[in-house]
C-alpha cells in the first residue's frame, strides 16, 4: 500500500497516529470478539476429540482388544498422519481461503471420530485414528495463520494464549464430559466410548457450519468492520513481519529450512514429547491409583486443565513485561525440566497428580511464546508453509510421546515412562542456546536487507 492510498484509508502518515491507534484499537477488539470464541470453539473440539481416547483406553482393552502397546502406537499414528499432511493441506488453505479449509476440517474429522465407534480391534483402531490425523491435518497452522491476519505482532502472544484457553478447557472439561457421555454405557446396545465417539463426532459437525457461517477469511470480507478499520488491520498485521514472497518456488528454504525455524521445530518437537504422553496416559494414571468410575476418572484428569490455565493466563502476560522475547521462554523450559526431573523421584499418588499439573502448565504456557517467536518473522505464503512446517516436527513428537510411553509401559516399566517424560523436558532446554543464537542471527540479516535495498 502506497502513501496516498494509506492516507486514502486514514492508515498512519505521520499527522494522524493518535487517531489511527484508536481505530486499531477498536478494530482489534471487534476481530477479537468475533473470532476468538469461534476459534476457540474448534480447537476446543479437535483436542477433545483427539484427546478423549485416553479416556476410553481400558474399555477398548476390556471390549476390542486393543492392548496398552497397542493403544500408544494408534495414539500417536494420528500424529503421522497430521504431519504428513500438515504442509499441503495448508497451502491449500493459502489458495482457497482458511473459512473454507477450516470447515472441511471439521465436517470430515467430526464424520471420522464418529466412526471410531466401529473400531473392532487393533488394525481398526490404527486405520481410523491415521485417517483422523489426516482429516485433522492443518487446522492448527491454519488457526495460527489467521492471528497473522487479522493481530498485530505485538498481541499476538495475548490472542494465541486466548486460542490456548480451548486446551485449557480441553483438558478440564473434556475428560469430564466424556466421562459423563460414557455412563450411558448399555443403551441402545452401545458401549460407553461408543456413545463418546458418536456424541462429540456429531458435535464437531455442527462446529463446522458455525465457522462457515461466521469466519471471514480477512478482514475486509467483515461485515461488522468499517473500510477503515480493515485498512488499519490489514496495515498493522503487516508493519515488522518478514517480506512476503508470492510462491515457494526458488524460496523453499525461506519457508522451512532457516536455521531458527528448523531449531525451534526441535524445541517444539520435545515439548509434544512430554505434553502429548501426558494429555493421552494421565486418564490411566489416575486409573492406577485407585480411583473408580468413568465420570470421576475424568474430573481428577481434568485437573491438568487447571495448571494449563494457568500457565496461557500468565506466562504470555510474563512475556510481555520481559526484556527480551526469549528470556521468559527460557526460564520456563528450565522449569519444565526441573519439575520432570522431580516427578521421576517423587513417591504417593497427589504428589505426583500435582506435579503433572505443573508440568502442564509450564508446557502449554510457554507455546504461545513459540509462535510469537515464529510469527514475528514470516508473512504470507511463507508464514502458511513456515508455522505448517514447525508443527509438523511438533507433531512427530506427538506421535513419539505416546508411542515410548506405551512400549515402556507394555513392557511393565514406569520408570521409562519417566523417563520419556523427562527426556523431551532435557532435550528442550538443552536447545535453547542454539535458539538465541539463530534467532539473533536471523534478526540481523532481516535488518540488513533493507540497507542493501537501498544500496542498490
Amino acid at each position: 500500500m502506497n502513501q496516498q492510498q494509506k492516507t486514502r484509508a486514514g492508515i498512519d502518515t505521520g499527522t494522524d497516529t493518535d487517531d489511527t491507534d484508536r481505530v486499531h484499537a477498536v478494530a482489534s477488539r471487534k476481530a477479537a470478539w468475533h473470532l476468538l470464541p469461534i476459534l476457540c470453539l474448534v480447537y476446543f473440539m479437535a483436542f477433545v476429540d483427539r484427546t478423549n481416547v485416553g479416556l476410553a483406553k481400558t474399555s477398548l482393552g476390556a471390549d476390542v482388544g486393543v492392548s496398552a502397546a497397542a493403544f500408544g502406537t494408534g495414539a500417536g499414528v494420528f500424529f503421522l498422519s497430521y504431519a504428513l499432511l500438515e504442509v499441503p493441506s495448508n497451502l491449500i488453505m493459502h489458495r482457497i481461503g482458511p473459512r473454507r479449509w477450516i470447515t472441511r476440517i471439521a465436517v470430515t474429522w467430526g464424520a471420522l471420530c464418529a466412526c471410531m465407534m466401529f473400531v473392532q480391534g487393533e488394525l481398526s483402531f490404527y486405520l481410523v485414528r491415521f485417517l483422523l490425523g489426516a482429516a485433522e491435518a492443518g487446522l492448527y497452522p491454519a488457526l495460527m495463520y489467521i492471528v497473522t491476519l487479522w493481530f498485530a505482532q505485538r498481541q499476538r502472544a495475548t490472542v494465541v494464549g486466548i486460542l490456548y484457553l480451548a486446551v485449557c478447557a480441553g483438558l478440564a472439561l473434556g475428560g469430564p464430559i466424556g466421562g459423563a457421555i460414557m455412563e450411558l454405557h448399555g443403551a441402545g446396545g452401545l458401549f460407553g466410548w461408543q456413545w463418546m465417539f458418536l456424541v462429540e463426532g456429531a458435535i464437531t459437525i455442527v462446529v463446522g457450519g458455525v465457522v462457515w457461517r461466521w469466519v471471514p477469511d480477512k478482514p475486509s470480507d467483515a461485515p461488522w468492520l468499517t473500510t477503515r478499520e480493515a485498512a488499519v488491520l490489514d496495515e498493522r498485521a503487516a508493519a515488522g513481519t518478514a517480506p512476503a514472497h508470492a510462491t515457494l518456488k526458488g524460496n523453499a528454504k525461506v519457508a522451512f529450512g532457516r536455521p531458527f525455524i528448523l531449531v525451534l521445530s526441535v524445541i517444539y518437537f520435545a515439548n509434544q514429547i512430554s505434553s502429548v504422553a501426558i494429555q493421552y496416559n494421565f486418564p490411566s494414571i489416575v486409573e492406577s491409583l485407585g480411583v473408580d468410575g468413568s465420570f470421576t476418572i475424568g474430573v481428577v484428569s481434568g485437573s491438568v486443565g487447571i495448571g494449563a490455565l494457568v500457565g496461557v493466563l500468565v506466562i504470555p502476560r510474563l512475556h510481555r513485561r520481559a526484556s527480551g522475547e526469549l528470556r521468559v521462554l527460557t526460564c520456563v523450559t528450565i522449569a519444565t525440566a526441573a519439575v520432570a526431573g522431580i516427578y521421576t523421584f517423587a513417591d504417593g499418588a497427589v504428589a505426583r497428580i500435582l506435579l503433572i499439573d505443573v508440568a502442564m502448565m509450564l508446557l502449554i504456557g510457554v507455546l504461545p511464546l513459540y509462535w510469537s517467536v515464529a510469527m514475528a518473522r514470516m508473512s504470507g505464503l511463507m508464514a502458511a508453509a513456515g508455522l505448517a512446517f514447525i508443527n509438523t516436527v511438533g507433531l512427530l513428537g506427538g506421535f513419539a510421546g505416546p508411542y515410548l510411553y506405551g512400549y515402556a509401559e507394555g513392557r511393565g516399566s514406569d520408570a521409562g515412562g519417566h523417563a520419556v517424560l523427562l527426556g523431551g523436558a532435557v532435550l528442550g532446554m538443552l536447545l535453547l542456546p542454539l535458539l538465541r543464537k539463530t534467532v539473533r542471527d536471523e534478526d540481523r540479516r532481516s535488518a540488513a536487507l533493507p540497507q542493501r535495498e537501498e544500496a542498490r
